[in-house]
């Protein structure tokens, strides 16, 4: 059965070991001070024991109504802990928009405060293309997301193909789990290769390593119960031994959460990974966020994110750099690019436009008449020739009954669709080909 999605690394305290909770001391805001350990804590214990009764139940869906339900009775940290758990579950089933919605912190507070770049001094360039030109000369670059926004998930999707091309060789993502041995020969992701990778478009960028042939690396640490600097050291270790030790020339690309890819102390109770990583293999990685300049709300925002936005007619996915080239950082000692993510600026029946991946996936409506007892339900496509297991291409939930019409976004290619209720029952399954749009 499905177990809990925990969400989501701390930026401005630590965190114990498996999935990642952010645990600051307001609801809504940012905080220099994070909560005590003992109430961190007990956060966890009572989190825990949510876990281990939710994970009696069959489906996402049905883990969804649980968590909604002890929400409304819940208050203080538990309250907050169990947001997040619900944002990350709603990103798990597609509904993207609500995911960043429900998470109840907004950015952290910053360790420096900078000026905003100037226009006459910084222009703004494509992400991909001036990543791939810094990361030439690299060894490792790593890049973070935030787990609860699948957005941040696409710019990694987008730079695989180009650095594969340039010579990397290994692709490292905490969300995987190192007991599915199987991953490599089977291609594709399953529901329990890991807790984050169940979200489609973690999928997809498991998928697309694997194509590309990267060697695909599970380096999350293993120890129950390890503290911060256990979780910290044991994760840059397990990439140590698992990519350099046996090919010496390795280039390794790593999706992360969070702080765990900062060059600095300040934003974890623990030395982060990135750090230990650069000592243990003598490589300075190219370190990049993606997790503050991104669309959420004017309350929770970066303060200066808008103004950003305006300044240099940002729409799409950009980074600044300087009439050097060099990238602009908004935290400089911590990471080296700042990534500014663009607000979609169109829905297309409820879903952002972005998950079109930029034209390669097609806008595929579903009609769907649904009867008392049938709602809400998950309507998911997979490819074909993969199990039923697999993670799906891309999943959505229709919350009522009635004529009504969901879409998925799905590249050109022959599918399994399937409808299920919370209870997991199915309500339809049929094969579903989805062809290139003749025009854009």
């Amino acid at each position: 059965m499905r177990a809990l999605v925990a969400a989501l690394l701390t930026l401005v305290c630590g965190c114990a070991s498996g999935p990642d909770l952010d645990v600051r001391a307001a609801k809504g805001t940012a905080r220099e001070h994070p909560s005590s350990p003992s109430t961190t804590a007990g956060t966890f214990e009572r989190l825990n024991a949510l876990q281990h009764e939710a994970g009696a139940l069959k489906t996402t869906l049905a883990v969804r109504a649980f968590y909604r339900a002890r929400l409304a009775d819940s208050e203080g940290g538990l309250h907050d802990a169990i947001a997040q758990v619900l944002a990350a579950t709603d990103a798990e089933l597609g509904d993207y928009d609500a995911a960043v919605r429900r998470f109840p912190f907004g950015t952290p507070a910053l360790r420096t405060m900078p000026a905003l770049p100037s226009a006459t001094d910084f222009h703004a360039a494509d992400a991909v293309d001036a990543i791939a030109a810094l990361a030439a000369s690299r060894r490792i670059v790593l890049i973070n997301e935030a787990h609860h926004a699948a957005q941040t998930r696409l710019l990694t999707l987008a730079l695989l193909p180009r650095l594969r091309a340039m010579g990397f060789t290994h692709f490292a993502a905490e969300g995987l789990d190192e007991r599915d041995r199987d991953l490599a020969t089977r291609g594709y992701p399953l529901d329990s290769s890991g807790v984050y990778v169940r979200e489609p478009l973690y999928g997809e960028i498991i998928r697309s390593a694997l194509r590309l042939g990267f060697v695909v690396v599970a380096y999350e640490s293993t120890t129950v119960g390890a503290d911060a600097d256990a979780r910290e050291e044991q994760q840059a270790h397990h990439l140590i031994e698992r990519v350099f030790r046996p090919r010496p020339q390795a280039r390794l690309f790593v999706h992360a959460g969070y702080a765990h890819v900062h060059h600095q102390t300040g934003f974890l109770f623990a030395e982060p990974m990135a750090m230990r990583l650069a000592r243990m293999s003598g490589f300075e990685p190219l370190s990049i966020d993606q997790t503050m300049l991104r669309p959420i709300d004017a309350q929770r925002e970066y303060r200066d994110y808008r103004a950003l936005l305006t300044r240099f007619a940002i729409h799409e996915t950009r980074v600044l750099r300087g009439r050097d080239e060099a990238a602009w950082s908004l935290q400089p000692a911590h990471y080296d690019v700042s990534v500014i993510l663009a607000p979609s600026e169109s829905a297309i029946v409820g879903r952002p436009a972005w998950l079109t991946l930029g034209g390669e996936r097609e806008t595929v409506p579903i009609d769907l008449d649904l009867d008392l007892g049938h709602f809400p339900c998950v309507v998911e496509a997979r490819y074909d020739g993969e199990s039923a297991r697999a993670v799906p291409a891309d999943r959505t939930v229709a919350e009522h009954g009635g004529r009504q019409q969901v879409v998925l976004f799905l590249r050109p290619g022959k599918y399994r669709l399937s409808a299920l209720d919370a209870s997991g029952r199915g309500i339809f399954e049929r094969e579903l080909r989805v062809d290139a749009a003749r025009q854009r």
